[in-house]
């Protein structure tokens, strides 16, 4: 009979094995050419679409899984693949093909006084492994951007999207031995042993980077664990302040769009901050548009007086990703103070202000210490695909490597290229 130390010894193999296989093919994939991975991204996006039956297919037996694994509505929606959402996928590994390759450019030049040239040059991390919950068209996301960057990809898909992964990679295997990309560029791990991942984490020396995009838990988990750097965000708590000199119609405008667009992701609005001037004029707008919406208030006790049936908010709800039909609600007395707020319980990812004074913009953005400021624009829009980036990897709410939302370049580092004839240190 076979032992928990000797099945746990086996996959500790089967994982050394996958990562050894991608820092094989990170040493191609650096210096294949751009036209190839662009052929292969291009190719993919149609295999896909001429694939839609099976993929949902596949897609119908996660989703019928999903009861079993206690999905909240949320994640099922994130779960669920139709031919629109199919074409959607298609779409983004087209837009990443459409995008300069970044390795190979050169950052900046010199030449020393003796005549040495000196280059700095793009270069791609190597292998990324990346760890994910149900959302099967980041599989395909992150296969296209890994690949237009250079790098190998260790694809670690949640189990309740197990079906639907499979059959993107399997088109994407298809696609990749067709036009030259190499064998395990992307790699999909199948195991839904949870054990799989600390294994991956210990191999440092094949695996250049973790970026895992998920639950709190997880991210937290990676981040103790992983012996490699890690590239994360822990949770979204978002913000939007309205200032004193606000235009209300905007300012609820653009409310529920960061709120009710799509409640379950990362770069939703959960926390509203309201200037006390401003506020008997543009609360109850913003509450009744919020109420239509269905949205749960939970509001401190100056709010309360403009939301009908606002619950009273507890120290918590003001630091609480919610990633649903609830919002916090806060009335501050000055930008400064609504600054505070966002420093003090917001996680460092999206905040907005909305205003009509360059002079409070230029403040909130300058004290905001977040990835991405807004000034009268949707929290919604901190996004590769927004930002002109093409399909993003994650949006990091970290200093290094890189923050906000990581797209090609984010998934890549520098080398010096020294030219010399001769040239000795004296």
């Amino acid at each position: 009979m076979t032992t928990e130390t000797e099945n746990q010894t086996d996959l500790a193999s089967a994982c050394l094995q996958i990562a050894r296989q991608a820092k094989a093919a990170s040493r191609r994939l650096g210096s294949l050419d751009t036209t190839i991975k662009d052929r292969w991204l291009s190719e993919s996006a149609d295999a896909l679409i001429e694939a839609t039956d099976a993929i949902i297919e596949a897609n119908e037996q996660d989703l019928a899984a999903a009861p079993a694994y206690g999905l909240t509505d949320a994640s099922i929606d994130r779960l669920r693949l139709d031919a629109a959402r199919i074409e959607g996928i298609a779409k983004g590994l087209r837009e990443i093909a459409s995008l300069k390759d970044p390795i190979g450019e050169v950052l900046d030049g010199f030449t020393r006084p003796g005549g040495m040239r000196i280059e700095k040059r793009r270069v791609p991390l190597g292998v990324v492994f990346f760890i994910y919950e149900s959302r099967p068209n980041v599989t395909a996301d992150a296969a296209g951007i890994c690949v237009k960057s250079g790098n190998a990809v260790i694809l670690r898909g949640g189990k309740e999207a197990m079906h639907s992964s499979r059959a993107i990679v399997s088109v994407l295997h298809e696609v990749a031995a067709r036009v030259g990309v190499p064998e395990h560029a992307v790699q999909l791990v199948e195991t839904t042993d949870r054990a799989a991942v600390g294994h991956f984490l210990k191999l440092n020396d094949q695996i250049d980077v973790t970026i895992p995009r998920g639950g709190e838990g997880l991210i937290r988990r990676v981040a103790a664990e992983a012996t490699m750097p890690v590239i994360k965000h822990y949770d979204g708590n978002c913000h939007v302040y309205v200032d004193a000199t606000a235009n209300i119609d905007m300012a609820v405008d653009v409310i529920e769009n960061s709120k009710c667009h799509r409640m379950g992701v990362c770069n939703a609005c959960e926390s509203l901050l309201i200037h006390e001037w401003i506020l008997a004029d543009a609360l109850p707008a913003i509450a009744a548009r919020l109420a239509s919406r269905g949205i749960e208030m939970r509001v401190d006790e100056r709010a309360a007086v403009h939301v009908p049936g606002g619950i009273p908010a507890t120290e918590e709800d003001f630091s609480t990703e919610f990633l649903g039909p609830t919002i916090s609600i806060a009335v501050v007395d000055s930008l400064d103070e609504a600054v505070e707020h966002i420093n003090r319980y917001g996680s460092g990812h999206t905040d907005a202000i909305m205003t009509s004074e360059i002079a409070a913009a230029e403040r909130f953005t300058d004290l905001v210490d977040s990835a991405a400021v807004m000034v009268n624009a949707s929290t919604r829009f901190n996004d590769g695909g927004m930002f002109g980036l093409g399909a993003e990897i994650g949006i990091s709410t970290d200093k290094f490597h890189a923050r906000g939302p990581c797209g090609l370049r984010e998934l890549t580092s520098y080398k010096y290229i020294v030219r010399g004839n001769g040239h000795l240190r004296s």
